[in-house]
């Protein structure tokens, strides 16, 4: 089906007054067009990362409205154009000129898996459900996704460094939070890592479908897995479930904007030594991310990664007291805390000696069969 579409240049003046007299002629849907900056506060609300630098604001605007094709919209033009010269006599309403054009109706809600293809992350080979498999990533592990309306086919950047990081971190038995899960590709990872039990969230009702169907379509069963919708930050029930878990990951691959505030509640979710996982961050908003992880005394910034230009930023809950951990991977003096026995061993499997303190008290080492760092918090 093709719509006739109607483009008038007017004023951003006019802007509101247009509009209304769009309404009451029965035209229900609107485009706007014009160079005025988006505020501070508006750009808040909803968590804008990056603008264009758009051209200087010289007033102008255009208001799009649409008819079907075969409608006679004379009658509706010159009611419109009267109503212009009435306004004129009070509000500036610029030139008032109007363009016809012929648009195509799209579906826009599938027209977008034309350009979702295959593609492979690390070990990981990423579909469509609606592609098949070819014979070269057969023998990969394979994830296949239908996000629907949700975000997440795994092909954005910020995406791409989340599997990578979750490649690094996840170990067998493992337990996963997943902030902003999307259409659950994360998860769905997790789970193809071995983790033992993940938990999901996201603000959009829709990403819960979509999880419910692409776990289903990757053959995962929903054991010891649990999405809800939600806050996370304005949601305190769900802040004290999270809590109650304690993750050995967390990983939130939403925006700048939001993680900023998570990255001062998360390590509340996570084990002592456990990794918090951050993405969706824009280049210039590194800095900022980086600032709310050091603001918070029991994370440790640990890594960035970049790809293209995105960011994902890791940080490391600090280890507390009473906690034997080995570690496999290189520990910083700053991880831990004042009083922490460290034992380095190349095989900590051998190491069950005994350390005696000032105070003549005996501390015994269970056996690890990782190699790496075993420290004791007394």
């Amino acid at each position: 089906m093709k719509w006739n579409k109607y483009k008038l240049k007017t004023t951003t003046q006019a802007e509101d007054f247009v509009s209304g007299v769009l309404m009451e002629l029965g035209i229900s849907g609107i485009q706007v067009e014009d160079n005025v900056q988006i505020s501070q506060e508006d750009k808040e609300k909803q968590f804008i990362d990056y603008l264009a630098d758009l051209p200087e604001d010289d007033g102008t605007a255009y208001i799009s409205f649409y008819t079907e094709e075969d409608d006679n919209a004379e009658q509706l033009l010159d009611q419109l154009r009267e109503k212009l010269k009435e306004a004129k006599s009070f509000i500036n309403v610029g030139e008032g000129s109007i363009e016809k054009s012929t648009t195509e109706d799209v579906d826009w809600v599938n027209n977008w898996k034309k350009y979702f293809k295959s593609f492979t992350v690390g070990e990981f080979f990423i579909k469509p459900t609606w592609e098949e498999v070819d014979e070269e990533h057969k023998g990969m592990k394979m994830i296949e996704i239908d996000p629907g309306t949700a975000f997440g086919t795994g092909k954005h950047d910020t995406t791409q460094l989340c599997i990578k990081q979750l490649v690094e971190y996840v170990k067998d038995g493992d337990k996963v939070l997943d902030l902003g899960c999307g259409s659950g590709i994360l998860s769905i990872v997790a789970k193809k890592l071995n983790a033992s039990k993940v938990d999901m969230t996201d603000i959009d009702p829709a990403a819960i479908e979509a999880v419910y169907d692409n776990f289903k379509v990757n053959k995962l069963s929903m054991d010891n897995v649990k999405v809800e919708a939600g806050n996370v930050l304005e949601d305190e029930k769900m802040q004290a479930e999270f809590e109650a878990e304690q993750y050995d990951i967390v990983v939130a691959n939403i925006l700048a904007d939001v993680i900023i505030p998570i990255a001062g509640i998360v390590d509340r979710f996570l084990k002592p030594g456990g990794v918090f996982i951050s993405s969706g961050i824009i280049y210039m908003k590194e800095e900022e991310v980086k600032d709310a992880i050091n603001n918070n005394s029991n994370l440790q910034l640990s890594k960035v990664v970049n790809q293209g230009d995105w960011r994902a930023i890791m940080a490391i809950k600090k280890l507390g007291k009473s906690e034997i951990r080995c570690i496999d991977f290189l520990l910083k003096k700053d991880q831990i805390q004042e009083d922490a026995v460290i034992i380095i061993g190349s095989d900590v499997n051998h190491i069950k000696k005994r350390s005696q303190n000032e105070e003549g008290r005996n501390h015994s080492y269970k056996r690890r069969r990782r190699q790496g760092i075993c420290l004791y918090n007394r």
